[in-house]
């Protein structure tokens, strides 16, 4: 679990757009414009960290651009915010319901088969269009690096998450 201070990778942006400032975000939200309610970002690049505010934003083709505080020319918006990580605090994101789970939350856990059996720790997380994955690496022997692909299916395949635990039952088949 995040800390309420803890800051959060929650996008990146891209190149500039257009001649007044805006630039391209590539967000890590779904959906993607929920990056929006978290507010102020903090920008991470090599020479540190630096605070905006988003003054302007809207949606282009599939993607999102947004205008930062104080910038209105492409070229200082190029030098100051492409290529930086946008973070949040963790307080800044919703509180889930009991059955729910940022991805985050998630990683490192020990996943088991129902019958007890070790299969390894997730590892990450991965979107496929269809469903979400579990990618779980090891099976708690120190000799096995083996990758397990697990489909992220509540109530058929992931029976339960403990996060207290720290253990994701599911029902998979361990060969597979």
């Amino acid at each position: 679990m995040a800390t309420a201070t803890e800051l959060l990778l929650v996008g990146r942006i891209g190149a500039a757009h257009g001649i007044k400032g805006w630039v391209k975000l590539n967000s890590f939200t779904d959906p993607l414009d929920n990056i929006l309610h978290y507010q102020p970002w903090t920008l991470r690049g090599p020479d540190g960290d630096r605070t905006v505010k988003v003054t302007g934003s809207r949606m282009q083709g599939k993607g999102l651009v947004v205008q930062l505080e104080g910038e209105s020319d492409r070229t200082r918006a190029e030098a100051l915010f492409c290529g930086r990580e946008v973070l949040v605090p963790a307080s800044a994101l919703p509180v889930l319901e009991d059955d729910e789970f940022y991805w985050r939350d998630l990683i490192g856990l020990r996943v088991c088969h129902k019958d007890g059996r070790d299969l390894g720790k997730l590892t990450s997380m991965m979107e496929t269009g269809a469903n979400d994955v579990l990618v779980v690496r090891g099976d708690g022997s120190s000799i096995d690096t083996r990758e397990r692909l697990i489909p992220w299916l509540p109530d058929d395949v992931v029976l339960n998450v403990d996060t207290a635990a720290g253990v994701i039952t599911v029902d998979w088949d361990t060969e597979f």
